[in-house]
């Protein structure tokens, strides 16, 4: 068996699309089906567009836009099957009905734009003390009390540490979001919960991707942007005591290496950067802040591509490391998935990626070669 064999899946031939809304199979409206778009990204909330033919019947009204399953807040899920397995794409809400009459009758369409669970957090504003005076509270409080509100699963696995005089002014969605970008975390809308915590590099890597890998290549692009000018670290400021002068920390990046060695800056003496102390934040929020600002910098090494997703036969996931293979021992190994967009259309399955990384080195070759060597 090749190596090749070993990180790619199987091809179980074209891929389909499956829509559900509130829990029924659309089977008759298939037909006028053009269109299936899922975009996935780790900055936002999943959202999906499809895009039905639609005409006027013979009683005046239209098909699809006079379908009483076709309306804002239906239930929508939305999967991708390859052969007898089936795989999640996104479950959310109908947000958006939008109908288009051009002169041509012929092509007339409606759009129906989607948007996963985090919708049912974004409709109330609320402000809300969360710690005043001398009363503290952490995130994972915070996203137990959201949860129990809402009623959506929150999963909080983010740094846990006192906050004091912490203000809501915003919805509950957007109010989480601005935390976990503060604390360096991701926030994805899971199948089952909404995730909110630091980037899972440790996961088992996806099935690869390949490139240039003959009648086995499932990757029709691939593109590399290897910005070198980003901090080895990062400083922030101490708070400071009255008359003294703030003292200075530095940290490091400290996530898991999608490589064999990490992507630092070959350049002579320090590359540090700082990040501003704002507002009355504790020492320990702005150690957080710091740490977050490191580690994204050393992501820093940025892939795009497109999949051909049949061939893939999986679906690529956010938030996940993804191996890449046929870009060479610099550019091949684990990288992880920043955002994708799964799109079903007369041409198939398609999936335009973009991947982020923070080590050079293939570390499946290098394990390869080790075996190699044994036997």
């Amino acid at each position: 068996m090749s190596l090749i064999d070993l990180l790619g899946g199987s091809t179980l031939g074209p891929a389909e699309c499956r829509v559900l809304i509130d829990n029924s199979e659309i089977d008759d409206l298939y037909p006028a089906l053009a269109l299936v778009e899922v975009d996935a990204d780790r900055s936002s909330w999943t959202t999906a567009k499809l895009e039905f033919d639609t005409r006027r019947i013979e009683d005046g009204n239209w098909t699809l836009a006079d379908d009483e399953r076709i309306k804002p807040w239906r239930e929508i899920h939305i999967k991708a099957v390859f052969g007898a397995q089936e795989q999640y794409l996104m479950a959310g809400y109908i947000r958006q009905v939008k109908l288009e009459c051009p002169e041509d009758q012929g092509a007339a369409k409606l759009t129906v734009e989607c948007q996963d669970a985090s919708l049912l957090l974004d409709r109330t504003h609320i402000n809300q003390v969360w710690a005043e005076d001398d009363a503290t509270t952490d995130d994972s409080q915070i996203s137990s009390a959201i949860a129990r509100r809402s009623g959506q699963a929150i999963n909080y696995q983010g740094p846990v540490f006192p906050i004091q005089n912490l203000n809501q002014n915003a919805t509950d969605l957007r109010f989480l979001k601005q935390r976990a970008d503060t604390n360096g975390n991701d926030m994805i809308f899971l199948e089952d919960a909404l995730y909110i915590g630091p980037m899972r590099l440790d996961l088992e890597p996806q099935p690869a991707v390949l490139v240039y890998a003959g009648p086995d290549t499932n990757c029709i692009s691939f593109s590399v942007d290897d910005d070198g000018h980003q901090p080895d670290q990062v400083l922030y400021q101490l708070a400071a005591e009255t008359g003294t002068q703030p003292e200075e920390e530095t940290v490091a990046p400290d996530n898991t290496l999608l490589g064999t060695r990490p992507a630092t800056s070959e350049a002579a003496g320090d590359f540090t950067w700082q990040v501003p102390r704002t507002g009355r934040v504790s020492d320990e929020q702005a150690r957080v802040s710091a740490q977050a600002a490191a580690n994204r910098a050393a992501m820093r090494i940025k892939g795009s591509g497109e999949l051909d997703g049949s061939r893939y036969a999986n679906v690529l996931r956010i938030g996940e490391p993804v191996l890449i293979d046929g870009t060479g021992e610099r550019y091949s190994g684990r990288w992880y998935v920043d955002a994708c967009t799964h799109r079903f259309d007369s041409n198939g399955y398609r999936v335009s990626f973009k991947l982020l990384r923070n080590a050079y080195g293939d570390e499946q070759s290098a394990a390869a070669s080790v075996l190699a060597g044994v036997l």
